[in-house]
C-alpha cells in the first residue's frame, strides 16, 4: 500500500512559496474558528519511518498555526513513572480537550512495531495489541475527537540517499544518530511489520494518510492541504441532535439481579464490632505484605442514594495507610472534563503498584445516570458497557485488582433514611431536592443497573452486590470482599 507514496514527487520552490503563504492564513482561520468554538478537539498521530520528516513538520505546523494552541507530546520508552500504569495512561493523560490540537509524535502504536521488528512481541501478541489500538481509536473518534493519523514514508532508496545527503552535510550530520542507521538495517523487517499494520489499523473512523515524503516541499504541502480540509470538514458538519432520556423499561424478575437480593441481613451491633475488627485487620495486614508493592487496586463504590457508600468507604479507609490510599469523589463533570472523553477524568486517578485509590461513584455514570436522565444518547452509553470492560481490562492486565460494589437498598428503607437526614441537622446537607426527584424514576434506574451487571462483571472486574439495608451488614461485606481479593492477588504476585 504504500507504492503511490514512492513515486517521486516534486514541487518547484516558487510554487511552494505561493502556496504556503495561502495555507499559513487559512490554517490560522481554522485554528481561530476551532477555538471560538470548542465543539470537539484535534488529534494529530505523526508516525512512519525514519528520516522521513516527521520532525520537520512537526515544527512546521507549530510556524504555520498559533503554538499557543498546539500541545506537542513525544512518546519514546516509557519513563519510570509511565511504566508503573497501563500502557495507555500516558497517552490519555496528553489528550487535547476541546478547542485545541494535540500533536502526538509517536504513540500507541510505536512501542508494538517497535518490539514486533525485534522479534520481542508474537504475531498473536500483536494481533492483540492492534485490535487494542483500533478500539481506543474507535472510542475517541465517538466521543467526537477528530483523529488525524499521517503515516510518513521513503523507499528504501530513498531512505538511504537521505541519510547519506544529511551525513554529507556538516550542518546536517548532526541528524543521523546511531539508532537511526541501525534502523536502516532492519528496513524491510520494519515495512514487513509496518504495512500490514498501517493496512489493519486504517478504519472508517481513523484512517491513515500515507505522506510521500521523500521531497520536503511536496510533503509540506501534503500535510497542510489534507490537515486544512479535515478542518473544514468538520466545522462545517453539523452538531448532533441532542440526547432524550432513556425510556423506563421493565425488568423481568427472573433477570432482576436486585430484586433476587435479600436486603435485610441480621448483624447485630455486637457481631459487627467483631467482625469489623476481624476484617479491618485483614485488609491492614493484605496492604502490608511484602509483595503489595506489586499489585495496585482500584476500589469503585457505586449504589442507591443513601445506600451508605460513605460510610461503607470510611470504615474502609480506617484500615490504611493514609499515606497509601487516595479517595477520588466523583460528582458532574466539570468544564475541562466536559472538554475530553468521559474516560478521560478516571484515566487521571489510575493508582501506581502499591497504591489504592477508591472511586465513589465512578465511570459507570455513563450507564446509570447520563442514560436514565438522557445525557447521553442511547449509541453512547450502549457502546460504553464495551469500553468500560476494555478499560477495566487494561487495569487488571497490569496488575490492578479491580473490586465494585453495587450497594442496594430498598425504596422503603431509601424513604427512610431520607426522612432522617431531613430530621437530622448534622445530616441535612446530605438531602436534596435532586435525591426526592431521582426516586421517581426508580424502576428506570433499576433496569440500568441490572443491564450494568450484566453487561460489565468480569472474570477481571466482578461486581458484588451488596444488600445494604443493614449498614452493619453493608460494610463488613465490603471490607472482607475486598481483603479476599487482596489476599488471592498476593499469592499469584510474582
Amino acid at each position: 500500500m504504500f507504492e503511490a507514496a514512492e513515486l517521486e514527487h516534486k514541487v518547484a520552490k516558487a510554487d511552494y512559496k505561493r502556496e504556503e503563504e495561502t495555507l499559513r492564513r487559512d490554517l490560522l482561520a481554522v485554528q481561530r474558528a476551532l477555538g471560538q468554538r470548542p465543539r470537539f478537539p484535534v488529534l494529530i498521530l505523526i508516525a512512519g519511518v525514519e528520516g522521513a520528516g516527521k520532525s520537520e513538520t512537526v515544527h512546521l505546523l507549530n510556524e504555520w498555526m498559533d503554538p499557543r494552541f498546539i500541545e506537542v507530546s513525544g512518546f519514546g520508552l516509557p519513563t519510570e513513572e509511565e511504566a508503573a500504569h497501563p500502557p495507555m495512561w500516558r497517552f490519555w493523560r496528553a489528550l487535547p480537550p476541546k478547542g485545541r490540537i494535540g500533536v502526538f509524535f509517536g504513540a500507541w502504536h510505536t512501542i508494538p512495531i517497535l518490539e514486533r521488528v525485534l522479534g520481542r512481541l508474537s504475531a498473536g501478541d500483536f494481533a492483540a495489541r492492534m485490535e487494542e489500538i483500533m478500539r481506543l481509536e474507535r472510542m475517541l473518534a465517538q466521543e467526537g475527537v477528530l483523529l488525524l493519523k499521517y503515516w510518513f514514508h521513503l523507499s528504501k532508496a530513498q531512505q538511504k540517499r537521505r541519510i547519506k545527503a544529511l551525513e554529507k552535510d556538516r550542518e546536517t550530520s548532526w541528524k543521523v544518530t546511531r539508532y537511526d542507521r541501525k534502523l536502516f538495517e532492519h528496513y524491510d523487517d520494519f515495512i514487513a511489520v509496518c504495512e500490514p499494520f498501517v493496512r489493519e489499523t486504517s478504519t472508517a473512523e481513523a484512517p491513515w494518510t500515507v505522506v510521500p515524503a521523500a521531497d520536503d516541499r511536496y510533503r509540506a504541502l501534503f500535510v497542510g492541504r489534507h490537515l486544512l480540509a479535515a478542518l473544514r470538514a468538520r466545522l462545517d458538519a453539523p452538531e448532533p441532535p441532542a440526547a432524550a432520556p432513556a425510556p423506563a423499561a421493565t425488568v423481568p424478575d427472573k433477570v432482576n439481579v436486585i430484586r433476587a437480593l435479600e436486603l435485610r441481613q441480621a448483624m447485630s451491633r455486637e457481631d459487627y464490632e467483631r467482625r469489623l475488627a476481624e476484617v479491618q485487620g485483614r485488609l491492614a495486614r493484605a496492604t502490608r505484605h511484602k509483595r503489595y508493592g506489586r499489585i495496585s487496586v482500584v476500589a469503585v463504590f457505586e449504589g442507591n442514594d443513601a445506600a451508605g457508600k460513605g460510610g461503607a468507604i470510611r470504615r474502609l479507609a480506617a484500615a490504611l495507610d493514609p499515606r497509601a490510599y487516595r479517595i477520588v469523589p466523583v460528582a458532574a463533570p466539570s468544564e475541562e472534563e466536559r472538554a475530553q472523553p468521559y474516560l478521560w477524568r478516571f484515566w487521571r486517578h489510575v493508582p501506581r503498584p502499591g497504591r489504592l485509590t477508591i472511586f465513589d461513584r465512578s465511570w459507570y455514570g455513563r450507564v446509570l445516570v447520563e442514560r436514565v436522565e438522557g445525557f447521553a444518547a442511547e449509541p453512547d452509553w450502549r457502546r460504553a458497557y464495551a469500553e468500560i470492560n476494555d478499560f477495566e481490562a487494561q487495569l487488571a492486565g497490569h496488575g490492578a485488582v479491580v473490586a465494585k460494589f453495587w450497594l442496594a437498598i430498598s425504596k422503603d428503607e431509601q424513604h427512610r433514611r431520607f426522612k432522617d437526614r431531613e430530621a437530622t441537622p448534622f445530616k441535612q446537607h446530605k438531602i436534596t431536592a435532586e435525591d426526592w426527584r431521582n426516586r421517581e424514576k426508580w424502576d428506570a434506574y433499576e433496569a440500568a443497573v441490572c443491564e450494568m451487571v450484566e453487561r460489565t462483571s468480569t472474570r477481571e472486574a466482578p461486581w458484588t452486590l451488596v444488600e445494604a439495608d443493614n449498614k452493619l451488614h453493608a460494610r463488613v461485606k465490603v471490607i472482607a470482599t475486598l481483603a479476599d481479593r487482596l489476599e488471592v492477588a498476593l499469592k499469584a504476585a510474582k
